[in-house]
C-alpha cells in the first residue's frame, strides 16, 4: 500500500538532513509573532515553525499545541490543512508545526523513511518542546499534541512513550499500531480524541496491515484507549446535526467515567475519507476520498484540549 499515509502533494524541499553540529537557531519570519526555529537532534538539524497568538503580549503562560503532519507533508502543509492559527488567535494558545525527517515520522511501525533511518522522533519532539518552553511563556501543564495519518500514528506513540508531557492528545485518520497498542502504558489516564472517516481508503476503519505492519480496527483502537484510561466501556452516542449536504454525517461517542477525569471521544465521520474534517480537499477524491464539512476538526480538538491540564 505505497500511498497508505500520503497527506499532501510534494512541494518544497525535504527537511531533517544530516548537518554538522551547531547551536540551536531561531529565525524570525515575516510576522512579528511567528518564527522558524531549528535544533540539533540525533545528528540531524531539525526544523519547526512557531505561531504565537496576540495573547502572547500579555506575558502570562499559555497552552501549547504540537501539530504533526502526515506522510509526504510538512509543518507548513499542516498549518494550511488545519488552520490552527486562527483557532489559536481566538483562544490564546501557541501552535508549533514540526517537520518530519524526509516528510515522515518515526512512529515506531518501522515503515517510514524516518523509522528506517533510525530517527528518534520522540527525542526530537521532546527537545523542540523544551526549546519553545525556554523561549516563550508556556504553561507546561497544558501541552497537547494532535496529528493526522503518519502524524496521528506518531501522536499515539507520544501518548504512550511521552505521556508525562501531554495533558491530552488528538488523532486524525490513524488507527492504533498493534505492537504499540499492546505495550502502551501511559503514565497517567490520558484524554484522547479520535477522528476517522468511515470511507478512508488509506487507513481503513477495519484496520489490518498498512505497508505490512498490523494495525487495530478503529473499534479496537477506541476500545484500547478506553481501557488504558479506565473509562466505562459503554459510550454516550449521538448523531450530530448535518450542516452541509455533502454526503457525510458525524456520529460522536463519548466514553466517560475514566480515571482522573479523562474522557475518550470518537468522531466517526461517515462517508468521509483520509481527510482533516473541514480542511481543504488536498488531493482528489479518487485518492483520499471525500472531505466532510459537517465537523470542524480543529475547533472540536481545541474544545476538547481546553478542558484538561496535567
Amino acid at each position: 500500500m505505497a500511498m497508505a499515509l500520503c497527506l499532501l502533494p510534494l512541494a518544497g524541499c525535504a527537511r531533517g538532513r544530516i548537518a554538522p553540529g551547531a547551536a540551536a537557531t531561531q529565525t524570525a519570519s515575516a510576522s512579528e509573532r511567528d518564527y522558524d526555529a531549528s535544533l540539533l537532534s540525533g545528528g540531524l538539524t531539525r526544523t519547526y515553525h512557531v505561531h504565537l497568538p496576540p495573547a502572547i503580549s500579555a506575558g502570562r503562560p499559555l497552552p501549547l499545541l504540537l501539530s504533526l503532519h502526515g506522510r509526504l507533508g510538512t509543518g507548513a502543509d499542516q498549518a494550511k490543512l488545519t488552520d490552527f492559527d486562527s483557532v489559536a488567535d481566538a483562544n490564546g494558545f501557541i501552535v508549533v508545526y514540526l517537520d518530519g525527517y524526509e516528510r515522515s515520522w518515526a512512529d515506531g511501525r518501522g515503515t517510514t523513511p524516518a523509522d528506517k533511518a533510525g530517527v528518534d522522533d520522540v527525542a526530537f519532539l521532546s527537545a523542540a518542546l523544551d526549546q519553545v518552553i525556554a523561549r516563550e511563556p508556556v504553561d507546561a501543564t497544558r501541552v497537547y499534541v494532535a496529528g493526522m495519518s503518519n502524524g496521528g500514528f506518531m501522536t499515539e506513540r507520544l501518548g504512550c512513550d511521552l505521556t508525562r508531557r501531554f495533558a491530552a492528545i488528538a488523532v486524525v485518520a490513524a488507527d492504533f499500531d498493534q505492537p504499540l497498542a499492546q505495550r502502551c502504558a501511559p503514565t497517567h489516564p490520558l484524554p484522547v480524541m479520535l477522528i476517522h472517516g468511515s470511507a478512508d481508503p488509506l487507513v481503513p476503519e477495519a484496520g489490518g496491515p498498512i505497508d505490512g505492519e498490523p494495525t487495530l480496527s478503529m473499534a479496537e483502537t477506541v476500545a484500547r484507549w478506553v481501557s488504558l484510561a479506565g473509562c466505562s466501556p459503554t459510550p454516550a452516542v449521538a448523531a450530530l446535526p448535518t450542516i452541509v449536504a455533502d454526503g457525510t454525517a458525524v456520529q460522536r461517542s463519548i466514553y466517560s467515567g475514566c480515571k482522573g477525569g479523562a474522557q475518550v471521544i470518537f468522531y466517526d465521520v461517515i462517508g468521509a475519507g483520509h481527510i482533516w474534517p473541514d480542511g481543504p480537499q488536498y488531493l482528489p477524491r479518487s485518492i483520499v476520498g471525500k472531505t466532510s464539512r459537517n465537523l470542524d476538526a480543529s475547533q472540536v480538538i481545541w474544545q476538547f484540549f481546553a478542558a484538561y491540564h496535567l
